[in-house]
């Protein structure tokens, strides 16, 4: 019953959160980050599916947050769904996503159960969410039925809470605290509008990730589920801006790659 019960927790976090890690999205939507991820996702959608023009491709957003990846998605030409858990980050999305908005389906859903029929889509994408969900696993089956076969899962995600089990973890967690400050460059752990992280910190001491060494979770979990997989412990290199990279050097992004036989 526990676990049930960071649903609600979840739902509530980032609600009071959706104002300021909106500010982050519109920070990247307005650099260079949106360049490079967007070149990301275009990359690992020609890659899977080549010649295929991208208005032909139906793709799922799953914890969208301000939309960041749904805005990139549309601008690249999908058929774009964009799912969340909370209605304050879905209305972050639609402001976000300016005169792109009334193309893009956003709906409030759970990560965890999903609504739409099996095998409904290409491509379903995700990043910073599976961390901090109670059933880390439900999630992965549901992705995996909602692909088409030879569909594309794509988890952008890392071990982010890692310091609250391992001593090493917590001193390189520290290291980055100071390189940051000592840099002068903004610490996205520092804290922006809603943050909360005592209450955060609670969540994750709870949710079953957190603990366990990743991305080998994620392979083994998707593997059982029938996905061919394979992970790319390296994406922050061509993804993560110059400040990230000294912010989050102890909590490197992954990337795991599913496809659907």
């Amino acid at each position: 019953m526990e676990l049930d019960t960071i649903l609600a927790e979840n739902r509530a976090y980032w609600t009071g959160r959706a104002p300021g890690y909106s500010e982050v999205n519109r920070l990247e939507l307005a650099t260079g980050q949106r360049q490079r991820w967007r070149e990301c996702l275009r990359g690992e959608l020609a890659r899977q599916f080549p010649g295929r023009p991208a208005a032909d491709l139906r793709v799922l957003e799953v914890g969208t947050g301000p939309g960041f990846f749904a805005i990139l998605l549309r601008e690249l030409g999908c058929d774009v769904t964009a799912v969340d858990l909370a209605p304050a980050m879905l209305r972050e999305a639609k402001e976000n996503a300016g005169r792109l908005a009334d193309s893009i389906r956003f709906m409030e859903m759970n990560a965890e159960a999903l609504t739409f029929a099996d095998g409904s889509f290409d491509a379903v994408i995700s990043r910073n969410l599976t961390w901090n969900l109670p059933h880390p696993d439900r999630a992965y089956a549901e992705w995996a039925r909602v692909l088409r076969s030879g569909g594309l899962l794509l988890n952008f995600d890392a071990n982010w809470y890692a310091y609250l089990f391992d001593e090493a973890a917590q001193a390189a967690y520290d290291r980055d605290r100071v390189n940051s400050s000592e840099r002068g460059i903004w610490d996205q752990n520092v804290g922006d509008v809603g943050e909360a992280f005592d209450v955060m910190e609670d969540i994750a001491r709870r949710v079953p990730l957190s603990s366990v060494r990743r991305p080998a979770w994620d392979l083994e979990r998707l593997s059982a589920l029938g996905l061919r997989c394979e992970a790319e412990t390296d994406v922050w290199r061509r993804v993560w801006s110059e400040e990230e990279k000294i912010s989050f050097a102890s909590t490197p992004l992954f990337l795991v790659r599913g496809i659907k036989p």
